[in-house]
């Protein structure tokens, strides 16, 4: 059976199993880490794609986009998708306890919340209500404002042309800590560590396109700041 059809054979009882599936030390295999992370992600885009109000066709089709899954499991994404988007109630708890699981994994909270921007910019605007939703969602995450600003600059202009904020660095960083930071966001975001994470491959194609901007950035303050190499 596929990760999809395994919780889909049990979906009705999943929202609410997800606290037993996160909890550390259950010893739990890699396919139900893979079932819990799943379920986690469905649920808070459905509620990322509420928190402006309404959950509009743009939205439902970026989270697809995200998640393909072969037809004849769709149905149980959706549905799984659908029993959580009626209100953003909740999506805090579902924030922790995707903490408690993978804490340890900072690249691939990261991701989840690239994934929550494509759903947010799904209509070309970023709504109050989401970027409150998805600051919130990066606190609980443990990412720093100045991470939080980064990640969001690499969806939404016009902050993506400044190399500081793409790269999450203070203006007065001395370059020791630019380059260690650099370093540490390509070892994240390089296709190669998401593929090893076994996330979707539309979050390999963010990764990607967010690893080309961190390298012209990191580029960029090399020439500003007079680097040799």
């Amino acid at each position: 059976m596929s990760i999809w059809g395994k919780f889909g054979a049990a979906v009705g009882g999943m929202l609410g199993a997800l606290g037993d599936m996160f909890r550390p030390g259950t010893g739990i295999q890699s396919a139900e880490a893979d079932v819990a992370f799943t379920i986690a992600v469905i649920a808070l885009s459905a509620k990322m794609a509420k928190a402006d109000g309404i959950v509009t066709p743009d939205e439902v089709a970026a989270f697809e986009r995200l998640f393909r899954v072969v037809p004849s499991e769709a149905a149980n994404v959706r549905r799984v998708f659908d029993l959580a988007r009626g209100d953003t109630a909740g999506f805090e708890t579902y924030a922790r306890q995707i903490v408690r699981r993978f804490a340890a994994n900072p690249g691939l909270l990261e991701d989840i919340l690239d994934g929550l921007f494509e759903i947010a910019k799904a209509d070309g605007v970023l709504h109050p209500g989401e970027a409150a939703f998805l600051e919130r969602v990066a606190q609980i995450f443990g990412f720093s404002p100045g991470e939080f600003r980064r990640i969001r600059a690499s969806h939404f202009a016009p902050e993506a042309s400044d190399p500081y904020v793409i790269l999450g660095v203070a203006y007065d960083a001395d370059d020791e800590a630019i380059r260690r930071t650099y370093l540490r966001l390509v070892r994240e975001n390089h296709p190669d560590s998401l593929i090893g994470r076994g996330v979707p491959a539309e979050f390999v194609r963010l990764a990607t396109d967010k690893l080309s901007a961190i390298n012209g950035a990191y580029e960029r303050l090399r020439q500003e700041r007079g680097w040799q190499a």
